[in-house]
């Protein structure tokens, strides 16, 4: 399956399938080869969209805290 982009955004479903088959047991060595992206990338999106648990127990990613500062700092 070749879902290289050359240069164009992933969206965002595409992103979380990703990381989704990192975290049931995909290498990023595998996923890289067999979807065209750079495993960088795949560390970046594992990174951004890997949840967190907040202090009321709530699970939240760092992108999202990223957005909510954001949004704090207008």
């Amino acid at each position: 399956m070749n879902t290289r982009n050359n240069g164009k955004r992933y969206n965002d479903d595409f992103k979380k399938m990703i990381v989704d088959l990192y975290q049931s047991g995909s290498s990023v060595k595998d996923l890289s080869s067999e979807y065209g992206v750079s495993g960088v990338t795949i560390y970046k999106w594992i990174k951004d969209l890997t949840p967190i648990e907040g202090s009321n127990g709530k699970e939240i990613t760092p992108k999202e805290v990223d957005a909510i500062q954001k949004e704090n700092l207008r």
